[in-house]
């Protein structure tokens, strides 16, 4: 599955064992419809987890438009009111960037595509008006 979205806060770097880590972070995905003259805007929230290669935290900044491939899923929990809730998840195969704040680039109006498959990278230029958000 395919999902493009904001991230809505920089990527965090867990460590699950001795010689293994997760990068984790949260991409929203905006879509509206018309509810007869309304227009209605609603946001899906998707709780990300990268296990290929930790280095592509420092590329995952707040804010910034990602295309994610991978497998969805849902995690059950209780809240601290005692309430039973569900989030989405979404592991991630494949990862591609669409904004400026590579550490090189920060402040860029200019987004700039990276693919990141396990260490593999390719770039291209991809001008902000192409983002459909």
């Amino acid at each position: 599955m395919e999902i493009t979205g904001r991230l809505t806060a920089d990527a965090v770097v867990r460590m699950v064992s001795e010689d293994t880590k997760v990068v984790g972070f949260t991409v929203a995905v905006n879509d509206s419809y018309k509810s007869g003259e309304e227009r209605r805007e609603i946001a899906t929230y998707f709780e990300c987890s990268y296990w290929r290669n930790a280095g592509v935290a420092e590329y995952l900044k707040k804010g910034d438009v990602v295309q994610v491939f991978g497998r969805v899923g849902v995690r059950a929990y209780v809240t601290k009111e005692a309430e039973a809730a569900a989030a989405l998840t979404f592991r991630v195969s494949e990862i591609k960037l669409f904004g400026g704040s590579s550490p090189k680039e920060a402040g860029s109006s200019t987004a700039v595509g990276v693919a990141a498959t396990g260490g593999d990278q390719t770039g291209g230029e991809v001008k902000n008006d192409d983002v459909p958000f």
